[in-house]
């Protein structure tokens, strides 16, 4: 095997009689390289991407969010609110109604929800950090207020400075409707204040005071959620057991990252796809590597013949052209690398490539995984392998037609 390296490392680095096979080594390592840096800045942008996205819906998320295992609401009781608050991990708690709804202001109308919370939901998620613009005020005992997502506040072109015109927000009616009676309730409620968590919250909810969406609903004590901050470090079963057999009824217990699994998933689909995609790219750019070996076979095959003379069987000769794929495979992967840890520098710390105006970042969000670096590797070597048997075994068969 010593033996078979030693040899594979001269014919790769030696200069070959024609030029052309030199060419074409040349040509292999740079599109290995260029596939393999490819490959690490994709999963390295979806990473900054993922890492980017999910900061900002966890920072609107609670700690803890509790909905009903079956249907749209639950009927935690106020002693039941006192024992969860009571919990030696939980600091607040929050109980919230959302619901699906019609907005209109000024005769624009946008369908978006309703979060009723109550005096808590200040603590549970620290809505103050969030405000654009105004104030935070939903539970006013005068004036039904409501706080507006920048989004629907484009979309409604809504001035929250406006006191004569509110928002008038409709919900479906779930009471049985008498003859001649409305689908809907309504109820006006004046914007405070506009908040922006940098995602498609922002162009859905408008949140009021518990008490504004349960006249709308019709109905009290009834919740779709409680939200929960808690503190840090805590045993996530040990809570999860205590919040069970509180609520006693069937439940579902979703933690920051568990509330936008949905997104997570889908950001992680998209990642894999266009790794595939860039994979599948690469290995045409391999499989030069058959080019490359096979001009290397017939620019050896004298050498070949001697080597027959001298013993070598079949294997042996298969093995020394494997390794040289497998020298040209690993040079190449290792230069990707280096490009990819150089543009990862660049668009960390010069914003390289740009994104237009109008969005929450001015460049690319990039980070690196030191398991993308195993991944890709991985990828590359076996391309590079597979790309390598055929020439590989058929410079072995025509080692008995050189000796001849």
């Amino acid at each position: 095997m010593h033996l078979s390296y030693d040899i594979a490392k001269r014919y790769l680095f030696k200069k070959k009689r024609t030029n052309v096979i030199n060419i074409v080594t040349g040509i292999s390592i740079l599109g290995i390289a260029i596939g393999t840096a490819a490959l690490v800045i994709i999963l390295s942008v979806f990473n900054g991407f993922e890492s980017l996205l999910s900061g900002q819906f966890n920072a609107f998320n609670p700690t803890y969010k509790i909905i009903p295992a079956q249907g749209k609401s639950f009927f935690p009781t106020d002693s039941m609110m006192t024992e969860i608050k009571n919990l030696e991990e939980v600091m607040h708690a929050s109980k919230v109604i959302e619901e699906v709804a019609l907005f209109e202001y000024k005769g624009t109308q946008e369908v978006g929800m309703i979060k009723g919370v109550d005096q808590d939901f200040y603590n549970v998620v620290s809505i103050d950090s969030f405000m654009l613009n105004g104030k935070y005020k939903v539970n006013d005992p005068q004036i039904k207020y409501g706080i507006i997502g920048l989004g629907m506040k484009v979309k409604l072109n809504i001035n929250i400075n406006d006191r004569l015109n509110p928002v008038t927000v409709y919900m479906f009616s779930r009471k049985k409707k008498l003859i001649g009676g409305s689908d809907f309730t309504f109820s006006d409620l004046y914007p405070s204040g506009v908040f922006s968590v940098r995602s498609e919250t922002d162009a859905q909810y408008i949140i009021s005071s518990l008490s504004f969406a349960e006249k709308l609903m019709g109905s009290k004590n009834q919740y779709t959620a409680i939200e929960l901050k808690t503190k840090e470090g805590i045993d996530d079963k040990k809570i999860r057991r205590e919040l069970e057999a509180i609520l006693k009824d069937e439940i579902i217990i979703k933690d920051k990252f568990q509330q936008d699994e949905a997104f997570l998933k889908i950001m992680n689909i998209e990642k894999w796809v266009s790794y595939l995609i860039v994979s599948l790219t690469l290995l045409l750019v391999v499989f030069n590597l058959v080019v490359c070996l096979w001009m290397i076979v017939l620019d050896k095959k004298k050498d070949i013949s001697i080597m027959k003379s001298f013993g070598f069987d079949e294997k042996g000769i298969s093995r020394i052209f494997f390794t040289i794929g497998l020298m040209i495979s690993i040079i190449g992967m290792l230069l990707g690398f280096i490009i990819a840890l150089v543009l990862y520098y660049l668009q960390s710390s010069h914003g390289l490539i740009s994104v237009p105006d109008g969005f929450m970042i001015s460049a690319y969000p990039i980070k690196l995984k030191l398991s993308d670096f195993f991944i890709v590797g991985l990828t590359v070597l076996i391309l590079g392998l597979l790309a390598s048997i055929l020439p590989s075994a058929k410079a072995g068969r025509e080692a008995i037609n050189f000796s001849q």
